[in-house]
């Protein structure tokens, strides 16, 4: 995902004095952006952490080691999130092991632990084993398995799947439209709900290119088809997919679907469980979803997708 970002000292950071939080589709961008930069070990810990939505005040207080626990060599470790160190050339794994064995790991509670020589990066989920191995300019492809650091859950058919800049670039205009046209959507409170229906709509982007969904370009045409032009009634259609999806095929006769919604799968993994509001579209943010749906989204490759009854 992709687009916006400014520069802090050496590293990569969000625009400065933005009021609202990074969606995923602006984290890959700034992933991004600071993979193609020229590796500076004293800089990369934060320019990471700003990536993934850190505030300018957060990194200067890492950074004067305040709030900085690590007890390793280049090391910076924030609480709840991540303990990082650079390292010299070679020494990645070996790093690496120090910071699973470190006390203030533990002590922190981290999440995730990392160690690059700016040629190779390994990363762990501490809670779940899961690592990511990697050539330092190719770590960007690698962002979705670190989007819990920026407060975004994320299913396994996203993680390590890059979208194509021009879906990306449309939907970073879809949700500046979605914001526009519902501005308590912004806040901090309704944060996880909006990345959370980005995430949806991702999935479902995915699922038509490859096969997932029954018929070709089923979600598109299907929102296409039933809701106005000028959106009024976009959020009521994509809430009906949405709740669809979360029904058990056995449960389907006793909930009534419309016709048009009950083609769709019931998807396993919690991805469309839960609340399904969805945000008031306009007639432009309607165009923008119904753009992005055109594109040939990539096939992820080596993913397990969620479990579908059809």
């Amino acid at each position: 995902m992709i687009h916006s970002l400014s520069s802090v000292s050496r590293g990569i950071a969000p625009p400065t004095g933005r009021t609202r939080s990074m969606n995923a589709v602006e984290i890959e961008a700034a992933v991004s952006a600071l993979a193609l930069q020229p590796f500076d070990s004293a800089e990369f810990p934060f320019a990471f952490l700003a990536a993934f939505d850190n505030k300018e005040t957060t990194i200067k207080r890492l950074r004067k080691g305040e709030t900085n626990g690590s007890d390793l060599p280049g090391g910076v470790l924030q609480r709840n999130n991540i303990h990082i160190a650079t390292c010299a050339v070679g020494q990645v794994g070996e790093t690496l092991r120090a910071l699973r064995l470190s006390p203030k790991t533990a002590a922190a509670k981290a999440k995730f632990i990392l160690a690059t020589d700016g040629g190779t990066l390994e990363a762990e989920e501490l809670s779940t084993g899961e690592t990511v191995a990697s050539e330092y300019e190719d770590f960007a492809q690698h962002f979705g398995s670190f989007l819990p650091l920026a407060g975004i859950s994320t299913i396994k058919e996203i993680k390590d799947n890059p979208i194509d800049v021009r879906a990306t670039g449309r939907l970073n205009k879809l949700y500046v439209e979605l914001l526009k046209e519902n501005p308590e959507w912004a806040t901090e409170a309704r944060r996880h709900d909006m990345n959370h229906f980005m995430a949806r709509l991702i999935f479902c982007f995915f699922a038509e290119d490859t096969d997932i969904f029954n018929g070709a370009k089923l979600f598109t045409n299907t929102v296409e088809q039933m809701s106005e032009r000028d959106g009024s009634n976009t959020h009521q259609v994509l809430e009906t997919l949405f709740r669809s999806m979360n029904i058990d095929i056995a449960e389907r006769a006793a909930a009534r679907l419309p016709g048009w919604a009950d083609t769709f799968p019931y998807v396993n993994g919690g991805l469309f469980s839960g609340a399904t509001d969805v945000p008031h579209f306009s007639r432009i943010a309607r165009t923008y979803l119904l753009r992005s749906g055109e594109l040939r989204w990539p096939h992820p490759t080596g993913l397990d997708w969620p479990t579908l009854q059809l």
